[in-house]
């Protein structure tokens, strides 16, 4: 019985601090999307990571690859966080936004910690089941 009862208060000690993390993780993403919902590239670029930052180098040269490139995170009418996993020891947070005219988008958000917490290392566009290329 207090094996069993040790186990339970393990679990649930683990789910919240995967809830936890999974509420950290939408709070970055979620404070990056109103970043640039406010066009306020200089915001969106602190919850990029140091590489993605290294790589573009200003937040304006930032700005102008998120807006040609992925106009549904830059302008989404709507996001739906969906699942959360570890993938080769990095962190995916899978999401669904749908753009302006209603088309729905599935992208992969990979996460990296870093000393200021975490940031975001990557967004990749992903294949919607059942869709043929």
């Amino acid at each position: 019985m207090r094996v069993w009862i040790a186990g339970l208060v393990f679990a649930i000690g683990f789910a919240m601090g995967a809830v936890a993390q999974d509420r950290d993780i939408e709070g970055v993403i979620s404070g990056q999307i109103e970043a640039f919902k406010a066009d306020d590239f200089e915001e969106a670029f602190t919850f990029a990571a140091p590489s993605i930052q290294l790589m573009f180098r200003t937040p304006e040269n930032f700005g102008i690859m998120v807006r040609r490139g992925y106009p549904m995170v830059w302008r989404p009418a709507e996001v739906t966080f969906l699942d959360l996993r570890e993938e080769g020891g990095r962190i995916v947070q899978t999401e669904q936004h749908e753009d302006a005219e209603g088309t729905l988008h599935l992208l992969a958000y990979t996460m990296t910690q870093t000393e200021a917490g975490r940031k975001i290392s990557g967004v990749q566009f992903l294949e919607a089941p059942g869709v043929a290329a």
